[in-house]
């Protein structure tokens, strides 16, 4: 992929608005015109159950024919997160706004337009795309950041995502999410012959690409935590393969080819291990294998079945499903291996348990009755909250940010299954777009 290169821009004001955030999402500070400006800081929480989204203004980059394509990704990414309500543009006063010049704020306050961002795209003498931006506050008349950012036209979106990250970032103390694919199974034709292949996307469902050609079975994708690495199992002859891909490549290379039942292999948190459940017999343990040595380790020896392995961000413990209780819950044990102790008490089966990357909670299948649902808790297994249920939901995947989960759900009858994004208070639920069936998402680091 072609490098992209990123410059700050030089804010107008010798001061800019400091951000503050502790066990919020958002803060703002507005500027109240009462005879006499005076500034008042203004607290949004998704904690809190009158949460409304921040309005905000993204007007139509300036420069070239991609300024409101760019402007448009950026909308819609920001949309999505739920926390911002973007301004439909044929309530802009001010339009065209130029990066260069200072905005005129009543414009924009007028229509309640709490944040504005402006921008520029052109070309260099070398046909490189420079794209820049400004994100302003309307009410303080501050800006608050702003980039610049220079790469092959190819790659507009990639800048509109970074763009749309910067602005997440820079209201909410966070990393943002948006510069990130996803690899799942897209599934295509009827039930009884579908035929499953290997397809990576942008987040929002752009720029979709096939990896695999179908002619094998491939299940369970797992992205590598640092590179561009993906591992799966292959069912393309007797014994199921463990088989590791790089995106970027298409280098394919098997690490495992074991007796008996693989399943779901997962990297540790540095990717140089891996983690998976063999089965033998009628009970299934969990093994990791390092990847230089192919050195294998078996974590657990219990007449059970032991399955669907993730490390903690620590790479100290790992979390996975086990009937050893007498029903499918979620357990603990070290990541050398070690006694397993149990987090999950609540009503119902639990399964697919998949650990943060900021360590604070696990997200879980849970079945109860007719119902599948998708939930998170805490590492010690209090805190259980569901976030969405139905029919079925299965295979929860995080978000580099740890602030939202991806999964498929299946509604049943002749239809397939589908890929949706939901956050962690459970109040913004979107469906991700894809060309056909999908299902076993998993969502890439950060790109840049």
């Amino acid at each position: 992929m072609t490098q992209l290169r990123m410059t700050p821009m030089i804010p107008h004001h010798l001061t800019s608005l400091v951000l503050r955030l502790q066990r919020i999402w958002l803060v703002m500070l507005a500027c109240l015109v009462m005879g006499a400006s005076a500034r008042a800081e203004i607290t949004i929480t998704l904690d809190k159950g009158n949460f409304q989204p921040l309005p905000i203004a993204v007007s139509d980059f300036i420069g070239t024919d991609l300024g409101p394509q760019i402007s448009a990704v950026i909308t819609n990414d920001l949309k999505r997160s739920g926390i911002f309500a973007p301004i439909d543009k044929a309530a802009f006063i001010e339009k065209n706004s130029s990066p260069d010049v200072t905005p005129k704020f009543d414009s924009w306050k007028v229509i309640n337009a709490q944040a504005l961002v402006t921008g520029r795209v052109t070309r260099d003498p070398s046909g490189r795309l420079k794209t820049e931006f400004r994100l302003w506050d309307t009410f303080s008349g501050q800006q608050l950041t702003g980039q610049q950012y220079f790469t092959d036209p190819n790659n507009w979106r990639r800048v509109a995502h970074m763009i749309a990250d910067a602005i997440y970032s820079r209201l909410t103390g966070e990393k943002g999410f948006f510069d990130t694919r996803v690899v799942f199974v897209d599934e295509q034709g009827s039930k009884d012959k579908r035929i499953k292949r290997l397809a990576i996307m942008d987040q929002d469902g752009a720029n979709l690409r096939y990896i695999s050609k179908g002619d094998e079975l491939v299940v369970t994708p797992r992205f590598s935590p640092v590179s561009q690495d993906i591992a799966y199992m292959a069912f393309g002859g007797n014994d199921p393969k463990v088989t590791l891909m790089n995106i970027e490549t298409g280098q394919r290379e098997v690490v495992g080819n074991f007796p008996g039942m693989t399943f779901a292999p997962r990297f540790a948190p540095d990717g140089q291990k891996v983690v998976m459940s063999l089965a033998q017999g009628a009970i299934s343990n969990l093994y990791s294998m390092d990847l230089r040595s192919r050195a294998t380790m078996k974590l657990t020896d219990a007449s059970a079945i032991d399955t669907s392995p993730s490390y903690s961000p620590d790479g100290q413990r790992i979390v996975f499903e086990s009937d050893r209780g007498g029903t499918q819950q979620i357990y603990v044990i070290p990541a050398t291996g070690g006694p397993a102790k149990r987090i999950s008490f609540g009503e119902g089966r639990y399964s697919t348990p998949v650990w943060s990357p900021r360590g604070d909670y696990i997200a879980f299948t849970k079945q109860k009755g007719g119902s599948f649902s998708i939930g998170i808790m805490k590492p010690d297994g209090s805190g259980e909250r569901i976030l969405t249920e139905g029919f079925h939901n299965e295979g929860p995947t995080w978000a580099p940010n740890g602030r939202y989960l991806m999964f498929f759900r299946d509604a049943g009858g002749s239809s397939g299954p589908r890929l949706f994004m939901v956050d962690i208070t459970g109040r913004v639920e979107v469906p991700v777009p894809t060309p056909g069936f999908a299902s076993d998402p998993a969502w890439s680091p950060l790109l840049n």
